[in-house]
């Protein structure tokens, strides 16, 4: 079915909850249809996909792994048969596990870690290219990379798997916006700081953002719409002279 509503149509993976969730929701008011992968919060997403609705604009959710081949390409099967198109990317999913020293990691969640946030992008970022790209007859599109100031800053003592995999993922930013620009195709990334979100429960800590927003030089954490906002700027025609590029939604830090 194609998509009738005409309406472009944005893929947030890990749309259930946080960021992504407030990507969705922010981008149906600006007019998109929306389709978003959930990992395991079916409800969640099913709330998603309700607020979307009632804004008249279209939307699905599609449990999918972003670290499994397959099941990335049944996501973007069902968005074919749904929607007949996609515009923009927003490679959203990720992880992260129980604040530690390196010495107390696991291969396991290494792998896992790296599976999720530099692997997974870079399969969604295939089929993306397979449907937007000039040379397979596409008609161009964006994708958008959130990777997160833990990049820059190393996390040591909490996360230095993490921020190592989000590394990975601001390495394959530029390598792939530079293979891609004149095939059509804009790839951006946002760098999220302390951000309030749910996540910070699966790292052991859900009261992080408090503890350390007097690190941060606005003396705040961030709110997921304010990186929303910067992810659907990326996105819109505003940004259509950049690609390769950064942006820090990080409050100075």
């Amino acid at each position: 079915m194609n998509n009738v509503s005409g309406a472009p149509l944005i893929l947030i993976t890990g749309g259930s909850r946080g960021v992504g969730a407030a990507t969705a929701r922010l981008a149906a008011e600006k007019g998109y249809d929306v389709a978003i992968s959930f990992l395991s919060n079916e409800i969640a997403a099913n709330e998603v996909v309700s607020d979307v609705l009632a804004t008249g604009r279209r939307a699905i959710a599609v449990k999918a792994d972003s670290a499994d081949p397959d099941q990335i390409r049944h996501l973007f099967d069902a968005i074919d048969g749904e929607f007949g198109r996609i515009d923009v990317l927003v490679n959203n999913a990720a992880m992260i596990a129980k604040q530690s020293r390196l010495e107390e990691i696991g291969f396991e969640r290494m792998q896992r870690l790296f599976a999720v946030n530099s692997i997974g992008p870079m399969l969604c970022s295939r089929e993306a290219l397979k449907r937007m790209s000039y040379r397979h007859n596409g008609k161009g599109g964006v994708v958008i990379n959130v990777s997160s100031a833990s990049a820059r800053l190393g996390s040591p003592g909490e996360y230095v798997d993490y921020a190592a995999s989000k590394g990975a993922l601001e390495t394959f930013t530029v390598g792939f916006a530079k293979e891609v620009a004149r095939e059509g195709i804009r790839v951006n990334c946002v760098r999220p700081g302390h951000i309030y979100t749910e996540m910070h429960a699966s790292g052991g800590e859900p009261g992080r953002v408090d503890r350390v927003k007097d690190s941060i030089p606005m003396g705040r954490g961030g709110q997921p719409e304010e990186v929303a906002r910067a992810i659907l700027w990326l996105a819109s025609n505003d940004a259509s002279f950049s690609t390769g590029a950064f942006l820090d939604v990080t409050g100075g830090k």
